[in-house]
């Protein structure tokens, strides 16, 4: 007998959550979906809560928040069967991760801690994931038919959600330097100056520019320390709350310490 096409619940339908239930959709699986703000797309089956669209689904995908994320799976569970899989994407700690692993695993559900590697609104299923833990191969296996593109790591529920907090880092601190700069620069009258220099940068980031932030901060900390601090200082006379810059200045202290600079 040919098996029929899988039933996946999504439990969470904004922006992240109605994109990957419409490719879920388009590649052939069977979506029940459950948000109590965002009612569901075409072609997912609308349920009353998170119990009722977990029942009968073979993986349930929470896409709520992290602060959600418990609250999803514990009402979930006692409608799920044996062998089913749980995937949290949300973007939590190992620890929680973890947690939530050990809650499925007591009553028998396989769990998978994915995480989004990259936006997903113009990618939807296709966006890049990392899965780690006890079902990750299975969710792997599962989604992979649908089209997905999901890498397993080795390790516990919380190796994937480590490596893209650790990433996110970057990401997120990059995109808040650009902006404490950015803000700046306007009210200092020379944004569009400022947005064509941090745009030539970017254009020409290569290893070579990795390199050259880390050990560049170790061996200018000393003479970084004092810029950083006038920059804070210039960016609150600016009106601009310098978080970025008095972060940076700290790090650099930081840096110069354990490299006994002086």
């Amino acid at each position: 007998m040919t098996p029929g096409p899988p039933v996946v619940a999504v439990l969470g339908l904004g922006e992240a959550g109605s994109q990957i239930a419409a490719g879920l959709c388009a590649a052939g699986a069977v979506v029940r979906g459950f948000d109590p703000r965002v009612p569901a797309g075409d072609g997912v089956t609308a349920c009353a809560g998170d119990a009722d669209a977990a029942r009968g689904s073979a993986v349930v995908v929470s896409l709520t928040c992290a602060h959600e994320s418990e609250g999803a799976l514990v009402k979930a569970l006692p409608a799920m069967h044996p062998g089913a899989i749980y995937a949290d994407l949300n973007t939590a700690s190992s620890a929680l991760k973890a947690h939530l692993a050990s809650l499925a695993a007591a009553v028998g559900v396989g769990f998978a801690d994915v995480a989004l590697m990259a936006p997903v609104p113009g990618s939807g299923l296709r966006t890049p994931m990392l899965a780690a833990g006890p079902a990750a191969g299975q969710f792997a296996r599962c989604f992979g038919r649908l089209g997905a593109a999901v890498d397993v790591l080795p390790g516990p529920a919380g190796a994937a959600a480590a490596r893209k907090l650790v990433r996110s880092v970057f990401y997120k601190g990059l995109a808040a330097a650009v902006t404490e700069a950015l803000r700046a620069a306007r009210a200092a009258g020379c944004e569009e100056w400022l947005r064509e220099n941090i745009s030539r940068e970017l254009a020409g980031a290569s290893a070579a520019t990795l390199d050259r932030l880390e050990q560049g901060s170790v061996r200018h900390a000393l003479r970084r320390i004092d810029e950083m601090a006038a920059a804070s200082e210039q960016l609150r006379a600016l009106g601009v709350p310098p978080r970025v810059a008095s972060a940076s200045e700290q790090w650099l202290r930081q840096l110069a310490g354990e490299h006994d600079l002086s």
